[in-house]
């Protein structure tokens, strides 16, 4: 057995350690516990929200996005459909049509994101699973219907169904002129249209989105055979990675492809930073709280100078006797960062299971706090605590390794 751990193991479970170096010890084991645990549950919440958010949005989000490198929209044409569609991995193909309009209903109005799609849309997309009142359908009957987000509805108090009062979509004339008329009916296009059915999804989306035909948006828009994007969905024989560097290929450098991340790269990297920025936050606070390991080692040398001088004599080296008090401080630490870590999977998984924090909003798409551990995780808090311990244990162990025979017999 290595003899540096054995002495080690001794010292850490001796009886005979003065109370004030135990008291400091079993501190420094509690601070590194907690510390421990807490950055594991912070650190599996951000998991869980940013799994909540790819949930979220990928109700309306396709598995491709294709847009144009420079400006809102492009020109589309049969071939170029085409081409896309003979894409091997490519399942499906949706059209779009999104711009900003004036939503009026009765005396109320507001601007919202309208979003034209293809009859097809629904075949790839998950929104009439997040459907809370009246139908999805886009076109029944031979008639257009709209799919309002929540918060649209609750904003302007929207009836569903109601012929004698149906929505007025209004958009400005590109009539080339810089100045726009003062006259509403020649200033902005106009078309009307019913309310079918709301949608519930995420605030952002609830409060701003309206889908309605594509040919509606291409009438009001006067888009003719532009398009905002086209959204693909993937065959399940082949990966979306696959497919988008295949789509790239095809449609060349003017046209954009991103996958369900690049779609929200900001905000799912907003919660990326922040949750760096949490552990480095943590990561001090357990330094902090390993500075006990440091005095507690310190207040160790102190008591043990005898034994340090008899070992001497029985000719251990300076390297072994750094050892010892180097591994004796990653005892402590390691007791205090298993229980920590033990502690903080059970809370996680008690979360996970039971749900016992909840949002605390009625509003909340979810009813409690999502948790999501990952081992990724739980290595790099295992190598924070190694550092962390090395470095507040290196100078009592150099210490220890200094002290002189003849003075200490």
């Amino acid at each position: 057995m290595n003899v540096s751990l054995l002495i080690a193991r001794r010292y850490f479970s001796s009886k005979n350690k003065r109370n004030i170096i135990s008291i400091i010890s079993n501190i420094s084991m509690v601070g590194v516990a907690v510390g421990t645990m807490a950055l594991i549950i912070v650190l599996s919440v951000f998991n869980g929200l940013e799994d909540l958010v790819r949930t979220l949005y990928g109700k309306s989000d396709p598995d491709l996005l294709v847009t144009a490198v420079q400006g809102k929209s492009f020109e589309t044409n049969e071939q170029l459909l085409q081409r896309i569609r003979t894409t091997p991995g490519v399942g499906l193909l949706t059209e779009v049509i999104e711009d900003n309009a004036l939503l009026q209903y009765h005396d109320r109005q507001m601007v919202v994101k309208m979003k034209g799609v293809s009859e097809n849309y629904f075949a790839q997309s998950d929104i009439d699973s997040a459907i809370v009142e009246g139908d999805h359908r886009l076109v029944r009957g031979g008639e257009n219907y709209a799919l309002l987000g929540a918060g649209v509805q609750h904003e302007l108090s929207i009836a569903l169904d109601n012929r004698f009062a149906p929505l007025h979509l209004l958009y400005p004339r590109n009539t080339g002129k810089k100045t726009l008329s003062m006259n509403p009916e020649t200033a902005f296009s106009q078309q009307t249209i019913i309310a079918g059915g709301v949608f519930l999804i995420e605030q952002h989306i609830d409060d701003s989105y309206i889908f309605v035909p594509i040919d509606f948006a291409q009438r009001l828009l006067n888009y003719g055979s532009r398009r905002t994007a086209l959204e693909v969905k993937v065959s399940e024989s082949r990966t979306i990675e696959e497919v988008k560097q295949d789509l790239q290929r095809v449609l060349g450098d003017k046209f954009h492809v991103h996958d369900s991340d690049e779609q929200h790269v900001s905000l799912l990297k907003a919660i990326k930073v922040e949750k760096m920025f949490v552990f480095i936050t943590f990561a001090f606070i357990l330094l902090i709280a390993s500075l006990n390991i440091f005095f507690s080692l310190s207040m160790l040398v102190l008591d043990k100078k005898k034994d340090v001088a008899i070992l001497r004599a029985m000719g251990a080296t300076s390297r072994m006797i750094r050892n010892i008090f180097l591994l004796e401080g990653a005892i402590v630490a390691q007791v205090g960062a298993i229980t920590g870590l033990t502690f903080g999977v059970a809370i996680c998984w008690a979360q996970q299971t039971f749900h016992i924090v909840s949002m605390g909003m009625a509003t909340s798409v979810v009813d409690s706090y999502p948790v999501k551990m990952q081992l990724s995780d739980i290595i790099l808090t295992g190598i924070a605590i190694i550092v962390i311990t090395i470095t507040v244990s290196i100078r009592p162990a150099l210490n220890a390794a200094r002290l002189d025979l003849r003075e200490n017999l």
